[in-house]
């Protein structure tokens, strides 16, 4: 670009030049023109020495970059010599190692080689006496067959049934020992648990019945609960739901009902009644949609009572409300609302005995029947009722699965749920606690019996202390100790799969060797 700029300025400073004198010799004729030459040589002069620094400062400047370059080249070239001087020894290096590793691979492989045929040898070695020992065992096996009259497959059944007969005895043998030695160990436990725990709580006896007694001022009073023609007895069984029965009864009227909430309503709406005089079938009606409103803030109160007198906290008001309603439920004649707390102290005060979890065991055992509670439009179980209303209202997961196990519908998850079933089953099956039908009864009995001598070997069955025992009598030409004791343990457990029934029933096995002579 320099060399270029060298040689075009001279040419423009004459091609200036000439163009000047041009005008000049037009302008101002031949005196313009000398003058003009004059000027132009001098510029011309100056042009060639300016051009002449411009192009020998141009030549310096290519000189010195193209001495740059070259030594950028030289640089650039030393480098990659380098570069390639390095790889080719590490190449060398590599070379060598995978020469040596190569080496050492042929000589492991010719040792490798050599140990397989040693082994080869051995393999066959151990074949041949292999092959000696099978036939010596052939002959050994066919001598014995012959010496003892059986075949292998034959002695090899007899032993096995053998070994497996020893094996059931020593088994049974080992399982009595063990539950015989467990047994003792914890029933003095269970015992002084259960009975520490019995002792410190109070529990009543069955009161609940079908009827309600109201108490009356006087005998004309039942005059006035009947109306005229009877019509205001009739608003009042049509309102509350109930029997109202009027005899001879002096002062009182009798109200009879299976379900205890309507006699409780009947018997407050009639006892509102005769206090504020005003007996109509209109009032009647007012009197029982007060009453209603009242029940319900009973119920209410009734289950906050409850959670005060054992001391439990943070319960959703709903099945605060159901606890409630307890109160006028029963089963077998015992009040569900007292059967409940008095599962719920049990299992809490076995719990604090064993050291378990006091809360799970209270709040489950006080809303094991919870679902009882629930009206019957609603379909399932009481337990599964419960555990839907406990789900449904927040309680643990704990809680929730100690009340779906307390019938064993599921297996125990914890101690605890241990605790609340035998909780359940003492609160139900001490004296006095519930009621039954004589037919029920018998019928249990009965059943109790055929079960029994269902079994092989089983010659009689007694059933006792109300079915809360059955003794078992078996053939000792049939059946042995050891086969008592298995026979003891399926009949508990038919028992347990085919009967209902409050608490536990003992099942005891009796058998008896008889030797009989006459002396003649």
């Amino acid at each position: 670009m320099k060399t270029l700029l060298t040689v075009g300025i001279p040419l423009l400073a004459i091609l200036l030049i000439v163009l000047i004198i041009v005008f000049l010799k037009r302008s101002q004729g031949l005196k313009g023109i000398l003058k003009a030459e004059e000027k132009a040589r001098e510029i011309i002069a100056r042009a060639e020495q300016e051009a002449e620094k411009i192009k020998r400062q141009a030549e310096l400047e290519t000189r010195e970059r193209d001495a740059a370059r070259q030594a950028e080249f030289e640089a650039q070239t030393k480098e990659k010599r380098y570069k390639l001087t390095e790889q080719e020894r590490r190449l060398l290096h590599k070379e060598e190692a995978l020469e040596r590793r190569y080496q050492n691979l042929e000589r492991k492989e010719k040792e490798f080689s050599a140990k397989e045929r040693r082994l080869y040898a051995k393999e066959k070695e151990l074949e041949q006496l292999e092959q000696k020992i099978n036939e010596t065992l052939e002959k050994q096996t066919r001598e014995l067959e012959r010496i003892s009259g059986l075949t292998q497959e034959e002695a090899k059944n007899m032993l096995i049934r053998k070994i497996e007969d020893e094996a059931k005895l020593q088994a049974i043998q080992t399982v009595r020992r063990i539950e015989e030695e467990t047994k003792e160990k914890s029933k003095t436990l269970a015992r002084e648990i259960i009975s520490n725990a019995i002792q410190r709580s109070a529990a009543e006896h069955v009161v609940e019945t079908t009827v309600s007694v109201v108490d009356l001022p006087s005998d004309d009073m039942k005059g006035r609960i009947i109306g005229r023609e009877g019509r205001n007895i009739r608003a009042l069984e049509m309102a509350t739901g109930v029997d109202i029965i009027i005899d001879d009864t002096p002062e009182a009227v009798i109200l009879s009902s299976f379900d205890p909430l309507r006699r409780e309503l009947a018997r407050m709406a009639i006892e509102k009644l005769v206090a504020d005089g005003r007996i109509h079938p209109a009032r009647i009606e007012d009197i029982v949609e007060q009453v209603k409103v009242e029940l319900e803030e009973k119920i209410k109160q009734e289950g906050e009572n409850t959670l005060l007198e054992l001391g439990i906290q943070n319960m959703h008001p709903e099945l605060v409300k159901y606890l409630g309603k307890l109160k006028y439920r029963t089963s077998y004649g015992q009040n569900v609302l007292q059967h409940s707390k008095e599962v719920a102290l049990l299992a809490a005060l076995m719990a604090r005995e064993l050291g378990l979890d006091v809360t799970v065991a209270l709040r489950a055992g006080l809303l094991h029947d919870i679902g009882k509670a629930v009206d019957k439009d609603y379909e399932g179980t009481h337990t599964e009722l419960s555990v839907e209303l406990t789900k449904k209202y927040g309680e643990s997961e704990a809680v929730i699965q100690a009340i779906a196990s307390h019938h064993r519908d599921i297996d125990f998850p914890s101690v605890e749920a241990v605790l609340v079933q035998a909780a359940d089953t003492l609160s139900a099956a001490r004296p006095g606690a519930r009621r039954e039908l004589l037919e029920t009864y018998v019928q249990r009995l009965e059943k109790l019996e055929e079960i029994a001598t269902s079994f092989e070997g089983v010659a009689k069955a007694f059933a006792l202390q109300a079915g809360r025992e059955i003794r078992i009598i078996v053939d000792a030409q049939k059946i042995s100790d050891d086969r008592a004791a298995i026979i003891a343990r399926d009949i508990a457990q038919k028992i347990k799969d085919e009967l209902d029934y409050p608490g536990q029933i003992k099942v005891m096995v009796i058998r008896e060797m008889r030797a009989v002579e006459y002396a003649r």
